[in-house]
């Protein structure tokens, strides 16, 4: 059990085991969204085989969002769909609330 503690007082988070292997899942999508985005950057650049756009929102939706919204950003990519950048940050903001909710139930 590893015990995380906050700034601004002697409160102290206790990560149990299923709670670090949430966060470790939600930073494993976060990578694959990211590497995903650059793959599919480089492929649309060399008009090679893309990733379809249902995985890309996919792995966002799973836990992958902040990674997506890194990628997207770093590889200028699908920066022209306004409707991905409103979906990527509804995505970070319920993965937010989950893990919030997941954390004070344990």
């Amino acid at each position: 059990m590893f015990n995380l503690l906050l700034s601004g007082g002697g409160d102290s988070i206790k990560l149990t085991t299923s709670t670090t292997f949430v966060l470790i899942v939600i930073l494993v999508l976060s990578i694959i969204a990211f590497i995903l985005y650059g793959v599919d950057k480089f492929q649309a650049k060399n008009k090679g085989y893309r990733i379809p756009e249902k995985i890309l929102l996919g792995i966002a939706l799973l836990g992958g969002a902040l990674g997506a919204i890194v990628g997207r950003r770093v590889f200028n990519h699908k920066t022209r769909k306004e409707h991905w950048y409103f979906a990527f940050f509804n995505f970070l903001g319920l993965l937010i609330c989950a893990v919030a909710i997941y954390l004070t139930i344990n």
